[in-house]
């Protein structure tokens, strides 16, 4: 369980699979997601996710759960939320990432996020994702 003060201070990146779960009554982190939710809605720290994860994430909810919760996600997520445009460089880092990694279950959005990290200086991720943890990044979940 992650504390307030672990998630306080500089910002937090939003990735997929935390976003999903706080959606999905019926995904095993969904618990998990909604106390991390919570801690960072109390404190003062920004965040961050990419239009790469909000593109995966907004399929997954409408195929999975529907328009209504693409709806929720815009209505009560988005606007407490910094995107960051994944732009032709960082598309390009996140696609030499990726082959360099050689890692067949490492996707495209992972490396974008990873790269949307460190352009932003962001070492904080609530997240799922085992990749992030082995990027050496700071996993909240």
């Amino acid at each position: 369980m992650t504390s307030d003060a672990a998630v306080a201070g500089a910002g937090v990146f939003l990735d997929t699979s935390a976003l999903y779960a706080l959606f999905d009554a019926d995904d095993s982190a969904c618990s998990a997601a909604g106390r991390v939710w919570r801690a960072l809605a109390t404190i003062d720290t920004s965040l961050h996710t990419s239009n790469y994860v909000l593109l995966e994430l907004s399929a997954l909810l409408q195929r999975r759960l529907g328009l209504g919760a693409v709806d929720a996600l815009a209505a009560y997520v988005l606007p407490w939320v910094h995107v960051t445009w994944v732009d032709q460089a960082l598309h390009a880092e996140a696609v030499a990432g990726l082959l360099a990694a050689r890692q067949r279950d490492l996707s495209l959005v992972d490396c974008a996020s990873f790269a949307v990290m460190r352009r932003l200086g962001l070492r904080r991720v609530f997240t799922f994702d085992q990749h992030f943890a082995m990027q050496g990044l700071e996993v909240l979940s």
